[in-house]
């Protein structure tokens, strides 16, 4: 453990000089700030307002701007470090190679994710000196959602840096990762449906494959619970998840498939010539 907490305290004290997460903190915390500043809160939506209303909007914005982000930023954690000259050095130290990458690991994903607990907890600060209520469900659904999306994408970016050579083709391999996933969300799926015979519950299970779409569905479903935008593929999901399976479904497995994805890139770390 004391091992394992010195690699995260290297982490996060990168993380904290680096510009990238100055921009990203600001980023994240002034959404919230402008989409109250806008009067967002106090419009209706489907018969929702207040916090439910900005976490609509906030969960969809951080669907485009999240994943982005995390890869590009966590790639260059081992790719960066060979290329700046320093891993010999690094792994010279007395320290465990399990303790370093795990620990490297925690360290981003707990500076990743402090701007999402300082934005969305001082939304509902705000909300509660305001007087407003709070769909506690909504808000701690929301965040969960918003923190596994984040375990996926880290797990992916640390999977990436572990298997590329160079910081320049693991950001090329992130870009790829991150197009393929936007791709999929919509594009290639209709080319799919009108271009050929396959089934819909096929292609719809595809889609479910695919993270973000997974994330983008129950950020839906949240306030729409019949998933009347989703129009017939709302009947095949319910089918196969039900309302409440999907929201479990949603809530575990983008986290469950990034922490496979740091496994297997903790077993190339260690197997792969490390220099």
């Amino acid at each position: 453990m004391k091992h394992l907490w010195a690699a995260i305290r290297l982490d996060i004290s990168e993380s904290l000089r680096a510009r990238w997460f100055q921009i990203y903190a600001l980023m994240f915390v002034g959404l919230i700030v402008l989409l109250f500043a806008s009067g967002l809160a106090s419009s209706r939506v489907l018969g929702f307002t207040g916090l439910s209303r900005v976490l609509m909007i906030y969960v969809q914005l951080a669907m485009a701007i999240l994943p982005i982000f995390i890869l590009i930023s966590t790639v260059r954690s081992i790719a960066g470090d060979r290329d700046a000259g320093v891993f010999e050095y690094l792994l010279s130290l007395p320290i465990p190679l399990a303790s370093w990458y795990w620990g490297r690991l925690l360290g981003r994903f707990i500076a990743i994710f402090s701007p999402l607990v300082i934005a969305i907890g001082g939304a509902m600060l705000w909300t509660l000196i305001q007087h407003e209520p709070i769909e506690w469900s909504h808000f701690f659904y929301c965040g969960g959602l918003v923190v596994s999306l984040a375990a996926c994408f880290i797990g992916f970016g640390f999977l990436l840096s572990a298997v590329a050579r160079t910081a320049d083709l693991a950001q090329g391999l992130a870009f790829f990762v991150w197009l393929t996933l936007i791709l999929f969300i919509d594009v290639v799926l209709l080319g799919l449906l009108v271009g050929s015979d396959i089934k819909p519950e096929v292609v719809i299970g595809v889609a479910l494959i695919n993270p973000l779409q997974v994330f983008r569905t129950a950020s839906i479903m949240i306030f729409d619970h019949n998933l009347m935008l989703l129009g017939p593929s709302a009947f095949v999901i319910f089918d196969i998840f039900g309302h409440r399976g999907f929201l479990v479904y949603a809530l575990l497995y983008p986290a469950i498939i990034g922490i496979g994805a740091a496994f297997v890139g903790y077993r190339v770390f260690r197997k792969r010539d490390l220099v």
